[in-house]
Order: structure tokens, then C-alpha cells, then sequence
């Protein structure tokens, strides 16, 4: 079809193996485009018809046969000269880890190589009782026995799967042992080393006993209006080219090139975000890795940006003769906040975490709020069975990754993330994450506006649903003081509302930082032919945001859980650039509620129907 989607969409039911193909609909598509707003409104109409059978949402587990998962493209997915088209949506009903609704992004090639075979999206229903894989090629279907691949490792699984498969449009989505093993992290892994990495997708999967989804195929996805969609994806990717961000930091020194800019603003979360300023960043930064420890950049199928590192430690404890990464939040994670300074033992903790398939922000700072568990007594020696559980210990963090993935000895109680950890060893103030959900590498104490993103993301704390940082720390699109509140909930909406459009379309946010709402609103009119200007995209985006919070209110989830953990808002920061700051969350919730049209974290009937949200 000659407007960016395929017109296809996969339903499959794991109980009854049963799988049928349904039409892409434009109309839905008009009102969400595709990606993470289309499959919102699909989990939406699965959460309204468990209600007419009595089932109550809070009632719905995570990882039961009751969830579902869809994976889902957009209509700028796949279509050449479209900005970093290489990227797919993944998305849960519920979190195994936050009890909230499951969300997450993942470049590579995997969601190209879906449309390809002949499909925007891939519902998944129920569970199998064994093992299984899909496998779609050329618009073809099929459920497969999986047992021979059961407990092998990603690495192993996607080449297995790709050498059964062949050719060179095949990419392969699965789960390790940490998502057959059920940790509440586990992510889901394709292309060896691209992630869909936060809310515990890969448990979901793992539940379902649905290893792994290969995906093949030779069609190519068409645009409604190609000589003029050639003239704007010309003028995009040049000013992708021009912007010091996507044209020069991120293609020579990768996302890590963030490391020392946000250390220098003293929002660099230290020893599980006791500060927020190391003297010592720069061993972990982009420019030591690009130094000491790079091979080559690597992109994402159809991206000029190529922020992606293929890197290697040459020997050592910690060798690793071929990797890809780590990004800035998994050195972060893995090394900043855990204390270790030693960036081969990052990187090797980091491909360990691609290998069993975990996402290294949450698993990282659980680990760091281990070793503050332990430094402050709560953890006993004999809980952690010889293991030197301390900030700065490399060992310990490699040691803990594979221990997790098992888990293993202590690593039980890693593999149920921070918030349960720190509350079975009593102390819940040591969690850094916000409804259960790990919050990333930004200190909101040197960054205000993030401090409002993470408590009022609908997937917990999360940097990417609208990322402030841009202009509190970057200066894009224009620079302001980060260490005020005031304005704050405004950019915060607007970011959020915008990151929901990318995120359907579905292509990377580093677009925009050269890209706006204008330049979506022109791509994506001359792509699907209807006619989008920047205030109808972004209402588009606002009817995403509540949709996705209408969801959350009916797990139960309201304003009482759109906070930050006390450390950011009663403790001073200790040093650095932002020292003596907290943050003032109250004041800046309450305005960005009134923006929003909400009361106590929910949407007013006048707003949902503002934006033709049918309840």
C-alpha cells in the first residue's frame, strides 16, 4: 500500500495456536498513526472487553495468559530516507515489574524487516504450554517448536534462528534465560545487541513461552506522495547532518558522549544517587571508550545518525573480543552508580546483559541499591554467599549480572528489582525509581523539568517519555536554567506529547534534536497523503498520553504515584554544580496537572472528550 503501513496486522493466540490476519486500520491509524499510540488503542480494547466478562484490571497478571503483548511498527518504520527509521514499539497491558502498562523502544532491524515481511503489528494473546517461536516470513505465519533453543542464550537464539531462516532481510526478537527464568527485568533482545529494554517485556515473553519472533521478507513499503516526500526527507536529513548533536557528538563518541556534560552539571547520579557529581566520570566517559576501547560505529538499519559503538576490551579479566555499546545509561547504570570506574568491567557487565537479555538501567541500580543495602548494614554477609557486595567492586557487579539472569544465590532477590529488594531488607527510601520502574542516568535536583518527567510518566521513571534534558542541559531547541521550576510544566507536556508521535511514527528521539513537530507533521503528510500540520500531530500525541493514563488509572495507579523517592526531594544535592538543590515536585505537579486537564493524576471527562477518547 502506497501510504507507509503494510495494511496488515498479526493476531496471535498462544493457547489455542492459533494465528489470523486482520486490516490495518486507517481510521485508528488517523487518530494514533501507528507504533505506541495504535497499540495503546488496541490494549485499551482488550482492557475494556475484560471488564464486560467482570474481570477487574488490577486482577489482570502480568505474567499471566490474560496479558498481552503487541509489537508494533509506524508508518515511518522501514521507509528509506526517512530519519532513523529502523525502530519498533513494544507494548504489554501490564508490567511484571511495575504493575503499570509495559512499554518499550528498540532500534536495528528487526521492525523494518516486520513491514518487509508484511506487517505493521503482531498481537500476542495467551500462553503456550511449551516452548515456542513465530516465525513470519513473506507474509507467511507460523508457530513453531521451540524446546531445541529453550535456554540457549540471545547470541545463540538469533543466530540460530537467522542461519534456519536466511537471507538478508531477517532479523530475530527474543528472550534469554532472564526472560525464561522470569526475572522482573528481562528485557527482549534483537539483533543480538539492540534492546527493547525497560518494563520487564522479556518476563511477559517469558511467560508466554514464546522464545523468540523471526521475521523476513523482500516487500518494500511505499510512500503516498514520493517526489514530495523526497524534497522533505532531503531537508530533514540535512539538518540532521548540520545539528551539532546528530551531526557530530553522537556520531563520533555515541550516546556516552553525555557521560562528562551531565557530570559537569552535577546531575550525574554517584553511589545510587547519594550525588550527583563524580571527579572520576571521565574514565566511563564516551571519549575514554571511543579512545581505549572502540572497534568501529555502528547505525541502525536506514540511519545516518550511527551513534551505535562495536566495541572490545583486548584482554584482561574482562575481555570481550566483540561487542556492541554500551550506551550512556548502561555505563551509568553499570558503572557510575554502582561505583565502578573500570570501563571494561562496564562493558563486559553490559554484554552479559545483552547475552541473558536484562535491561542494564534497572538491573544496574539494583545492584546500587545493594551495596547501599549493604554499606548501611540492611544485607547480611551471609545473604550474599561470599560475594563483596561494595560500591566500586568490579567483580561483584560482573559476578551479579549472570547471578541475576539465574537467579541465583543472591541474585533472587536482585531479579525482583530495586523496589522489592530495598523493601524486603527494610529499607524502601533506597529505591531510586518511581511506580517500581528504575529511574535513569539524570539527577533531577541538577535538572528540574526531568524530576517532573519521571514522576508523571505513565511507565514509571522514565527519561525518554519526554526528554527535558534537551533544553534544561543541551540547549536544544533553546537553553533553559535547569535548576528552575518555573515553565517546567510546560515543556514537560510538550515533550511528552511529542515523544508520543515519534514513538508511533516509530523512529529514534535523537531526531529531535534537529527535527520538530513541523518536520514530523511534513514527513508524515507526504508518507500516508493525509494532511497533518503540528497542532494536529501533537493533539495526536496529548490523545496518546491520556489514553496510556486512563489505563494506569484503572490499575490504579493516580496522583499519589506520581512522586520521586524522598532522597530528591528532603536531601540536598552534596556537590558539584547543582549542589544544595532538591526538587520542588509539588508545585511544578500542580501546574502541569492544570495544563494537562487532570485531578489527582486522572483526565477529566471534558478532556477525553476533547481529544475523542471514548471511555
Amino acid at each position: 500500500m502506497a501510504d507507509g503501513y503494510m495494511g496488515k496486522i498479526l493476531r496471535v493466540d498462544l493457547t489455542s495456536s492459533s494465528i489470523k490476519v486482520e486490516e490495518t486500520d486507517k481510521e485508528i491509524a488517523k487518530k494514533y498513526i501507528g507504533g505506541k499510540g495504535y497499540a495503546t488503542y488496541l490494549l485499551y480494547q482488550y482492557l475494556k472487553e475484560y471488564e464486560k466478562k467482570g474481570i477487574s484490571p488490577k486482577d489482570i497478571n502480568p505474567l499471566g495468559a490474560e496479558n498481552v503483548l503487541i509489537f508494533a511498527t509506524g508508518p515511518g518504520t522501514g521507509v528509506v530516507g526517512f530519519p532513523s527509521p529502523g525502530r519498533y514499539h513494544v507494548m504489554a497491558l501490564r508490567s511484571p515489574l511495575t504493575n503499570a502498562i509495559g512499554s518499550a523502544n528498540s532500534g536495528g532491524k528487526w521492525g523494518p524487516c516486520l513491514k518487509f515481511a508484511g506487517f505493521d503489528a503482531v498481537v500476542v494473546e495467551g500462553a503456550s504450554d511449551k516452548p515456542v517461536y513465530l516465525e513470519i516470513v513473506d507474509g507467511k505465519a507460523e508457530l513453531k517448536d521451540a524446546s531445541q533453543i529453550w535456554g540457549r542464550t540471545t547470541f545463540d537464539t538469533c543466530r540460530i534462528l537467522k542461519e534456519k531462516v536466511g537471507g538478508k532481510r531477517t532479523s530475530v526478537a527474543c528472550i534469554g534465560p532472564a526472560g525464561e527464568n522470569l526475572v522482573l527485568m528481562a528485557c527482549i533482545i534483537n539483533d543480538e545487541h539492540r534492546a527493547a529494554g525497560r518494563t520487564g517485556l522479556g518476563a511477559v515473553m517469558g511467560a508466554k513461552k514464546l522464545k523468540a519472533i523471526v521475521v523476513s521478507g523482500a516487500k518494500n513499503v511505499e510512500v503516498a506522495k514520493p517526489e514530495e516526500y523526497q524534497e522533505v526527507s532531503k531537508k530533514c536529513l540535512e539538518k540532521i547532518k548540520n545539528n551539532p548533536v546528530t551531526g557530530e557528538g553522537l556520531p563520533t563518541y555515541g550516546t556516552a558522549i553525555l557521560v562528562n556534560i551531565i557530570n559537569n552539571a552535577g546531575a550525574l547520579p554517584f553511589k545510587n544517587w547519594q550525588s550527583g557529581y563524580n571527579p572520576e566520570a571521565d574514565k566511563i566517559s564516551g571519549e575514554t571508550l571511543t579512545k581505549d576501547y572502540l572497534i568501529r560505529k555502528g547505525a541502525c538499519w536506514g540511519c545516518t545518525i550511527a551513534c551505535g559503538r562495536v566495541t572490545k576490551v583486548a584482554g584482561g579479566a574482562y575481555q570481550v573480543l566483540y561487542s556492541e555499546g554500551p550506551e550512556y545509561e548502561s555505563i551509568w547504570a553499570l558503572g557510575n552508580t554502582t561505583g565502578v570506574m573500570d570501563m571494561g568491567a562496564v562493558i563486559k557487565a553490559n554484554h552479559f546483559c545483552d547475552e541473558l537479555g536484562m535491561d542494564p538501567i534497572s538491573l544496574g541500580s539494583t545492584i546500587a541499591c545493594a551495596m547501599e543495602l549493604k554499606e548501611k548494614g540492611y544485607i547480611s554477609e551471609e545473604e550474599l554467599q561470599g560475594i563483596d557486595l561494595k560500591f566500586g567492586n568490579s567483580a561483584a557487579l560482573v559476578e551479579m549480572v549472570w547471578k541475576t539472569a539465574y537467579k541465583a544465590g543472591f541474585g533472587k532477590y536482585l531479579a525482583l528489582g530495586s523496589k522489592r529488594l530495598a523493601e524486603i531488607f527494610g529499607a524502601e527510601g533506597l529505591s531510586m525509581s518511581v511506580k517500581s520502574l528504575e529511574m535513569p542516568a539524570y539527577d533531577p535536583r541538577g535538572a528540574k523539568g526531568i524530576g517532573l518527567t519521571y514522576a508523571t510518566a505513565n511507565r514509571g521513571g522514565c527519561h525518554v517519555t519526554g526528554y527535558t534534558i534537551s533544553p534544561e542541559i543541551l540547549g536544544i531547541p533553546e537553553k533553559i536554567d535547569p535548576l528552575t521550576t518555573e515553565g517546567k510544566a510546560t515543556w514537560v507536556k510538550v515533550f511528552q506529547d511529542f515523544t508520543c508521535v515519534v514513538n508511533s511514527t516509530v523512529n529514534c528521539l535523537f531526531t529531535t534534536f534537529a527535527l520538530g513537530a513541523q518536520d514530523y507533521a511534513e514527513l508524515l503528510s507526504t508518507v500516508t497523503g493525509w494532511n497533518f500540520t503540528e497542532e494536529e500531530l501533537l493533539k495526536i500525541g496529548e490523545r496518546i498520553y491520556n489514553l496510556e493514563r486512563v489505563i494506569i488509572n484503572k490499575f490504579g495507579f493516580d496522583g499519589k504515584d506520581d512522586i520521586l523517592p524522598k532522597r530528591l526531594l528532603e536531601e540536598p544535592m552534596p556537590e558539584g554544580a547543582a549542589k544544595g538543590q532538591v526538587v520542588e515536585l509539588d508545585k511544578m505537579k500542580e501546574e502541569y496537572y492544570k495544563l494537562r486537564g487532570w485531578v489527582n493524576g486522572k483526565p477529566t471527562e471534558e478532556k477525553l472528550k476533547e481529544l475523542g477518547i471514548e471511555l
